[in-house]
This record gives C-alpha cells, sequence and structure tokens, in this order.
C-alpha cells in the first residue's frame, strides 16, 4: 500500500486539487432535486413527493442529455489547451454555444409537447399525474438556462478554472431552497404553491446561475487570450461536427444508465405511491453520490484530455489510474454511511413510516453498488478524455438495458421481488458496466504507451 501511494501519490493532488471544485459543482444539479424532495415530502406529504419522484425520473433523462451533449465541449477545449492553441478554444465556445441553446430549445419543446401527455399512460396513480404535470413543466423551461451555464461552466473547467462554478453552484442552491419553502409552504402572503412552487424556486435558480457564469466568463482576466476568437454566432460545421461527435455518445451514455434507472421507477409506480415514493428517497441519496463521483470523472477527463494532447501517455495512465482509486475510496465511505445510516437518511425525506421502511432497505442495496456505479462513471470520464466515446456508448447501453432492467423487472414484478428485486438489477448493470470500461481503458492505455 505505501509504495502504490508513493506512486501516484503526485497524481492524487493534482486531481483532487481539480476535482473537488468540481465535485461541488456538479452536486448541485442534484442538490436542486434533493431540496425539492424534502421540501416537498416534509411540506406537502406522500402523494406530491410521489409525483416529484415521477416527474424527477422523467426530467433526469432530459436533463442527462443536455448535460451529455455539453461534456463534448470539456476534452476538446482541454486537448487544445494542453497543445496551446488558445485561439480554438474559443472558437469552439461559440460552437458550443449554439449546440447547447438549440438542445436546450429542442429539450424543451420535448418536455412540453410530448412528455406531458406521455405522463397519462404510464398506469400511475391519477392524483400523482395531477401534481407531476406542472411541476414537469417548469422544470423542462428550466432546461434552457441549465444549457447556457453548462456551456460556460464546461469551458471554464476544460481549461482548469473549477472553483467559479463550484461557488455560483452552492449560492445558486440556497437560493433554490429558499425560494422553495416560500413557494410551497406560502409564506410573506404567498399562496402555498405544493409542488408548482419547488418548480418555480428550480426555473429562477437556473437563470440566475445562468447569467453570473456568462458574466463570469466574459469579465475574467484568465479567459482573454481564450476569447479573442469568440463570437457569439460564429458557426463551424468542422467544430460543430466535433463537438457533437464527442457529445451525443456521451449524452447517450448517461441516457442509458438514468434511463434504466428511470424506467425502474416507472415499474416500482405500478406498485404503489408508498413504494414509489421510497423510491425516490432512495435514488435521490444514491443519485447525490453519483454525481459526486461524476465530479471526479469530470476531473479525470480534463487530466486524460490535456495529458492526451500532449502525447504524455505514460502521465496520463499513472493519473487516470490514481482516479480511479480516488472514486473507489470515496465511494466506499458513502457505502458505509449507507449501512449504518439507513434507517435515519429517510427520515429527513419523509414522516411516512412506510416510505421510510422500504427506503432504509433500498439504502443497503444503494450501498452495495457504490463501488460500481464510482468505477463505472470515473472509466467513462476516462475515456472520454481519450476521445474513445463509441464503444463505452455500446458498453453502456449493454449493461443497463441487456443486462440490468430487464433482470430488475423479471426479480421485482415477474418473481414479485418487489422494488428489491428491481434494485438488484440495476446493480448488475453497473457491475458489468464498471468491468468492461476498465477493461478497455487497459487496453488502449497500455497500447498508446
Amino acid at each position: 500500500m505505501k509504495r502504490i501511494y508513493n506512486k501516484y501519490k503526485p497524481h492524487y493532488k493534482e486531481n483532487l486539487t481539480l476535482a473537488i471544485p468540481v465535485v461541488i459543482s456538479q452536486l448541485g444539479h442534484t442538490l436542486v432535486h434533493t431540496a425539492d424532495s424534502i421540501i416537498v415530502g416534509q411540506f406537502a406529504g406522500t402523494i406530491p413527493l410521489a409525483a416529484v419522484s415521477l416527474v424527477n425520473s422523467i426530467f433526469m433523462i432530459i436533463m442527462v442529455l443536455g448535460i451529455g451533449i455539453s461534456y463534448g465541449l470539456t476534452p476538446l477545449v482541454a486537448q487544445e489547451n494542453g497543445k496551446n492553441n488558445f485561439e480554438e478554444c474559443g472558437k469552439l465556445l461559440s460552437n458550443s454555444l449554439i449546440i447547447n441553446i438549440f438542445t436546450g430549445i429542442a429539450l424543451f419543446c420535448f418536455i412540453y409537447f410530448g412528455s406531458v401527455l406521455f405522463i397519462d399512460h404510464l398506469d400511475q396513480s391519477p392524483e400523482v399525474v395531477y401534481h407531476a404535470k406542472p411541476y414537469l413543466n417548469l422544470l423542462g423551461l428550466s432546461v434552457i438556462p441549465l444549457m447556457v451555464f453548462l456551456t460556460f461552466k464546461q469551458f471554464a473547467e476544460g481549461l482548469g478554472f473549477t472553483k467559479q462554478a463550484m461557488m455560483i453552484s452552492i449560492w445558486g442552491n440556497v437560493i433554490n431552497i429558499i425560494l422553495g419553502i416560500i413557494f410551497v409552504k406560502g409564506l410573506f402572503g404567498i399562496s402555498p404553491m405544493g409542488v408548482k412552487g419547488v418548480g418555480y424556486s428550480t426555473l429562477i435558480d437556473r437563470s440566475i446561475m445562468a447569467i453570473v457564469m456568462v458574466i463570469y466568463v466574459f469579465k475574467s482576466v484568465h479567459f482573454r487570450k481564450y476569447l479573442k476568437n469568440f463570437v457569439w454566432n460564429f458557426i463551424d460545421k468542422i467544430r460543430l461536427k466535433r463537438i457533437f461527435k464527442q457529445g451525443a455518445p456521451t449524452a447517450m451514455q448517461y441516457t442509458f444508465e438514468v434511463s434504466a434507472f428511470s424506467g425502474a421507477a416507472i415499474l416500482i409506480g405500478t406498485i404503489g405511491a408508498v413504494e414509489q415514493a421510497a423510491h425516490q428517497v432512495a435514488i435521490n441519496l444514491a443519485a447525490t453520490t453519483y454525481m459526486m463521483a461524476s465530479g471526479i470523472s469530470a476531473a479525470a477527463t480534463i487530466k486524460t484530455g490535456n495529458n492526451f494532447g500532449k502525447s504524455d501517455f505514460q502521465y496520463l495512465r499513472l493519473s487516470a489510474i490514481s482516479s480511479y482509486h480516488i472514486v473507489l475510496i470515496f465511494m466506499s465511505i458513502t457505502a458505509a454511511l449507507f449501512m449504518g445510516l439507513n434507517n435515519i437518511l429517510p427520515a429527513f425525506y419523509s414522516k411516512d413510516t412506510a416510505v421510510i421502511e422500504i427506503a432504509a432497505g433500498l439504502l443497503l442495496i444503494a450501498a452495495i453498488f457504490q463501488l460500481f456505479d464510482g468505477a463505472q462513471v470515473v472509466g467513462l470520464g476516462i475515456l472520454r478524455g481519450m476521445g474513445d466515446v463509441n464503444l463505452p456508448t455500446l458498453i453502456t447501453f449493454m449493461a443497463y438495458w441487456v443486462f440490468g432492467l430487464p433482470v430488475g423487472y423479471y426479480l421485482g414484478i415477474t418473481l414479485n421481488f418487489g422494488v428489491s428485486g428491481i434494485w438488484i438489477g440495476l446493480t448488475l448493470g453497473l457491475l458489468v458496466a464498471s468491468i468492461l470500461l476498465f477493461l478497455r481503458f487497459q487496453k488502449l492505455s497500455k497500447k498508446l504507451i
């Protein structure tokens, strides 16, 4: 252990310095929905909490599509910065902004004209659907400012500037929580809005974050040499294609995993509203640790892309393996917390004893898949930094939709094991993904060296 530590020590420090702000920033995306769940569960009750579960299950697919598309910029900027090609970074930002704005508008239209009608045909409780529709529309509108924020966030992080997005995310979540409580509970003369209230608070929060992030990038001296060639309406087919070739497979990778969990939530909704609310509690906690692991993954993408641009493949491999070490240690700690506090954590979300009891059992399963979840998301980040996105996309599809969800359906619905059976199937999907992605990294990194 001492020999391994000394070998990777410089990389641990570099990666953690870069990763910690990204982890907190990534966590901000999930904490918005965590805050929504807690506020609704405490102030509105079990049925509205089930509505939040249903909406978040659908919306998370939409959100990770957008996040994945925006991630196409990060490895390209990191690689060009590694080559000291500063002008190209500004041109990539221009094209990424255009792609992301159009993506945000398209995703909103998909939610407004498609998902709201689709939700009526999922065999869910009518009371749950009633509360879910207005909340889903408001979250859909918030995608547009979110995509603007992500554009400039990914640009700054790709250049190694990670702390500013972290601070903006922290303050954004504070605003979201304050406004959410005011709107849901009905304070200062405002009528109680229920689930719709957290939709408004999220929309306002994301709009403010987008404005502040744009101002920061254009006002900071750190980015002046990169923005000399930035033009708001600059469109170049070659650069659009480069960004999209990175972003689209990344979006699909995230979508395959998140949609499997969303599919699981819909299956659980056919069992009952209490089970669906319990699933929301457990998956929200698991999503929190996942987004923190994805911050480590994002930092791994930046370091890998930078080393790839410099053609320093030995350093690339050592840095990547150190990222695996970091995420496995981190996820081991979160697994221990889930096991030790499995009866305590759900009580923060709901006062319903039935919801707490089911969620406590699910957290034990979540503790098992923490290591697999961390390993697979870091594997994806490292491979993305190396420009390898197509085969990892196929791996994620197979892991979650060929193995994970079908096994979960068989155990949970066919064999009548309920919610636990569905979660065991998802755990299998994460295990398959983590192993195959690590083997892919081993093969490519050794081949480069």
